[in-house]
């Protein structure tokens, strides 16, 4: 319940290991995984289900992080052998992953990489800084984007690498995030991988990681559509029983058009989840505009819903007790992830030129 959610979120670990035991005991963590893969069948849609389950209980286990953005880039970039070691792992919640791409200076560009990885031997050394890396403190392992040739924007150059995070030369800076979660800065010193670590290929990672964001953003637009459901019912629930001039607040007919006005903006943006998520698996092109389009959405349903949640619900709207303004702070750390609305709108209208 929200309660337990808001002691745990202040608490030192800040996540529950024990209710991720029971995220893989019942099946969720490998829902989305093909049989063949050591999953139940499922795919996409199962994981949009769970995303937006989640979402309306504000999970603050690292979900997203690692069946979604750890778990695609084993599906999409890992070796045999790799699959073989890290997705049993996964499933059964024991491998946690956490994605180390934003740099501080990179603001959302994936290309944008300084961290390097120079050939050593038979494998690489890594050097650089990774910031807000979210998940990495309770990660056991953490996919990073480094540069092995090229220069600091090029979309070339780009190369996908699986470190475990206790590997020598890893270092990290742990701190919450004003959601709830957790994130660290982390800096690479000389930190050795084989060659092995490679996911996917050397020198034109950029591709890969732009597929799996773009079904990290299918994931995140689905946990968003949980926290507009759970705020819209709040503050019609709320508005009846909130009386003002003798009557409940939800007779006014002003307030009874911003509560129209959210109703809308959530089923648009369920509307273009569902479409995001459909077209996971279609063209690059096809997808990236489905991604782009449903983060827009999302970005403006969150603003317009969450504000007018917190406005709705008066002086109570703005207290931490109340859950409103966590998921206030959710869906604004959701608009700003992978990208906000006006670099998505940029991108859109990019990708339609084209």
């Amino acid at each position: 319940d929200f309660d337990t959610r808001r002691k745990v979120a202040k608490s030192e670990t800040g996540w529950r290991p024990e209710m991720w035991a029971q995220f893989a005991e019942l099946g969720l963590l490998g829902a989305s995984f093909s049989e063949e893969e050591g999953g139940f069948g499922g795919g996409p849609i199962e994981a949009m289900i769970i995303s937006e389950e989640f979402g309306k209980g504000l999970v603050i286990e690292p979900y997203l992080q690692t069946v979604i953005l750890g778990g695609n880039f084993l599906r999409f970039g890992g070796s045999a052998a790799q699959k073989e070691e890290h997705i049993a792992g996964l499933v059964g919640g024991e491998n946690i992953f956490a994605f180390a791409y934003s740099e501080p200076k990179s603001r959302y560009d994936l290309n944008d990489v300084s961290t390097t990885a120079k050939k050593d031997g038979a494998g690489y050394s890594l050097n650089g800084h990774k910031a807000v890396v979210i998940g990495a403190p309770f990660a056991t392992h953490l996919f990073v984007t480094a540069r092995t040739s090229g220069g600091q924007r090029d979309k070339s150059g780009i190369t996908v690498f699986l470190v475990p995070k206790n590997a020598k030369g890893v270092s990290t800076r742990d701190y919450p995030t004003v959601d709830g979660l957790r994130a660290s800065e982390v800096y690479f010193e000389n930190v050795v991988v084989g060659a092995d670590a490679v996911i996917g290929e050397v020198d034109n990672g950029l591709p890969l990681v732009e597929k799996v964001v773009d079904y990290a953003i299918a994931a995140l637009c689905a946990e968003a559509c949980g926290c507009f459901k759970v705020l819209n019912e709040a503050t019609i629930a709320y508005a009846k029983q909130r009386k003002q001039f003798g009557q409940p607040i939800a007779n006014f007919q002003v307030l009874q058009h911003r509560m129209v006005d959210m109703f809308m903006a959530a089923e648009q943006a369920i509307s273009m989840t569902y479409m995001v998520t459909l077209k996971l698996d279609e063209s690059d092109k096809a997808r990236k505009l489905a991604a782009s389009g449903a983060k827009v959405q999302i970005g403006k349903a969150g603003r317009l819903i969450s504000q007018d949640a917190v406005q709705i619900h008066g002086g109570m709207g703005m207290t931490d007790e109340l859950n409103v303004g966590h998921f206030f702070k959710r869906a604004t750390m959701i608009e700003s992830q992978f990208g906000n609305t006006d670099w998505h709108l940029r991108r859109y209208t990019e990708l339609s030129n084209s």
